[in-house]
């Protein structure tokens, strides 16, 4: 029987309140995120939140009106609220990968977990990455279509294409929900590549 986990990045307020497009799209996204993540913790799947913290060090580090956003202890580091609940993982990550440098990859095997759900935002940056990271390291990948987000509406259907064709299944939070709670699962044979 499959063990999921939900890996959420980046839902803190430097990140979201970046612009105004980023910010509108979370706020659309709040009310049925929260639904999804309360099903996930009934289903008694961990809900772990990848939390984005700059090394003040890192050269490679992209700064918000000429400051460092996400530094450790901010408040514009911290985890929105809304979507933490107790029981809840925090697990700090410093590049957009939630499986660099990180004990994510640790954790998931100490915990038997195969399978991880990946949300939050942007869909073409920390979404990809991460999905791609656990596919190398042989997890299956389920990325819910309605559960992330990018500032722009062209790059989330742009990644979610690209997650569905090279190492993700990519289907609505409602499909997941359904697939977890009647155990039918996901089918993740792949499909040759032309």
């Amino acid at each position: 029987m499959p063990r999921y986990a939900v890996l959420t990045n980046d839902l803190q307020r430097d990140l979201v309140d970046k612009n105004d497009q980023r910010k509108a799209n979370v706020e659309r996204l709040t009310p049925s995120f929260q639904k999804f993540l309360a099903r996930m913790r009934e289903l008694d799947v961990p809900v772990i939140h990848l939390q984005l913290i700059y090394d003040e060090g890192d050269k490679k580090i992209e700064y918000h009106d000429g400051r460092i956003p996400v530094l450790r202890g901010t408040p514009g580091a911290e985890l929105l609220p809304e979507f933490v609940a107790p029981g809840d993982i925090v697990m700090e990550k410093k590049k957009d990968s939630g499986f660099f440098e990180t004990d994510l990859h640790a954790f998931l095997e100490q915990h038997g977990i195969d399978t991880v759900i990946i949300t939050g935002m942007q869909a073409q940056v920390c979404i990809q990455t991460t999905a791609a990271d656990a596919h190398f390291r042989g997890y299956n990948v389920v990325v819910p279509s309605d559960g992330v987000v990018s500032t722009r509406e062209e790059d989330r259907r742009r990644a979610l294409e690209w997650l569905a064709s090279y190492c993700a299944v990519v289907t609505p939070m409602d499909d997941v929900v359904h697939r977890i709670s009647s155990a039918e699962g996901f089918d993740f044979s792949v499909a040759a590549l032309p």
